[in-house]
């Protein structure tokens, strides 16, 4: 399970001209399943998302999570995340897990940072999407698991 997680101003998510998710300021984070990720991975996933310490405290220090400045989420399915482009010049997403299996992780980890921060906008789980973003800082970690 790999999180590339940004910290936004804002950010947004559109399939087939609509938005389907939006954020103000806090996370937007990309998630990709491997096809090794199982549902006891997720609890971990969430915690550290929602508890990273990369929001501005009154030194201009990284030390306050999304939670602690009452931000918000967007989560949005990436299984180009586990793209491997070592050999030749095309991806090979053999290692990402696909198909009903990775929604099910994906929902399940929907819920479970829904009941973190008591809501979570996402994208919509195998969709062409936009995704719309202006990064804070920049600020951009990925997390494996």
């Amino acid at each position: 399970m790999r999180l590339l997680v940004q910290r936004v101003k804002e950010a947004s998510v559109e399939v087939d001209g609509e938005i389907v998710g939006a954020i103000g300021s806090g996370l937007l984070a990309f998630l990709g399943l491997h096809q090794s990720d199982n549902v006891n991975q997720i609890p971990w996933m969430v915690k550290k998302l929602c508890g990273l310490r990369i929001f501005r405290d009154e030194n201009d220090k990284m030390n306050l999570s999304v939670q602690d400045v009452e931000g918000e989420i967007l989560v949005v399915s990436q299984f180009t995340l586990y793209g491997d482009c070592s050999s030749g010049r095309r991806p090979s997403f053999v290692n990402a897990l696909s198909g009903s299996e990775a929604e099910k992780l994906y929902d399940q980890f929907i819920k479970e940072v829904q009941e973190t921060m008591g809501k979570v906008q996402t994208g919509k789980f195998g969709a062409s999407m936009q995704v719309s973003l202006v990064n804070d800082g920049p600020v951009t970690l990925l997390v494996d698991v």
